[in-house]
């Protein structure tokens, strides 16, 4: 199915969701994460209205990014390397990935050489799973206080991962525990810091993940069909 065919199913699903959670169609944005696609599948989706992208592999974005000459956003979501940041530095508009204090400096550090601040989210990783990145509920306070020091981020929200699940209800809980995370964090008032953004929900299970206040669904698969390569 043509990429503008897939991208229509997707963005009615995520409306519908966001109506039958009582939201705003608007509050949602798709993230259409082309890692692994080419740039002429980018270039595609663009041209069909997509202009929001989401990279996990800091080479290949690189690459990518310089290819495509539509007028796109790009996130990085996927695991970052602190000596990699510099790869990225002043091509992406919002980092999902932030999870440890030494990689969130490295950012501050690359956009203050830029005279730039770079927004990031924390990424949570509730279920403590061993095979994925991101801090514990427990440690989040510290760090976001950590980060929202340094004076060239800015802290727009969190980002979760949960288990994988058959049944997308599984994950569900998971959903419902960032967004309480992300209230903790806003009644303590900290300076530069905002909840604004709740990145959570794949192809799988984004319609879940709306229900529970997600403001950022990542969505590869469904928009784009299998991965080309890698």
């Amino acid at each position: 199915m043509p990429i503008a065919d897939n991208l229509k199913i997707i963005q009615d699903r995520i409306a519908a969701a966001a109506v039958k959670a009582g939201r705003d169609p608007a509050s949602v944005r798709l993230v259409a994460v082309s890692k692994t696609q080419s740039a002429e599948a980018v270039t595609g989706a663009a041209r069909a209205g997509q202009l929001l992208f989401g990279e996990n592999y800091v080479q290949e974005f690189a690459a990518k990014a310089a290819e495509v000459k539509e007028p796109v956003e790009w996130h990085f979501i996927g695991s970052l390397q602190s000596n990699k940041v510099k790869y990225l530095a002043g091509l992406v508009t919002l980092i999902h990935s932030v999870d440890r204090l030494s990689l969130a400096e490295e950012i501050d550090r690359q956009w203050r050489r830029l005279g730039r601040s770079c927004d990031v989210l924390i990424q949570v990783n509730i279920a403590e799973e061993a095979t994925k990145s991101g801090t514990t509920s427990a440690g989040l306070l510290d760090l976001v206080r950590s980060v929202a020091r340094l004076p060239h981020l800015r802290v727009r929200g969190l980002m979760t991962m949960p288990p994988f699940f058959d049944d997308p209800e599984g994950a569900r809980p998971y959903f419902r525990e960032l967004r309480r995370l992300a209230g903790e964090i806003t009644v303590m008032g900290i300076p530069g810091v905002t909840m604004a953004e709740l990145s959570m929900g794949m192809s799988g299970d984004f319609e879940a993940a709306i229900a529970e206040g997600a403001t950022l669904v990542r969505i590869g698969t469904a928009v784009f069909g299998e991965r080309q390569y890698r």
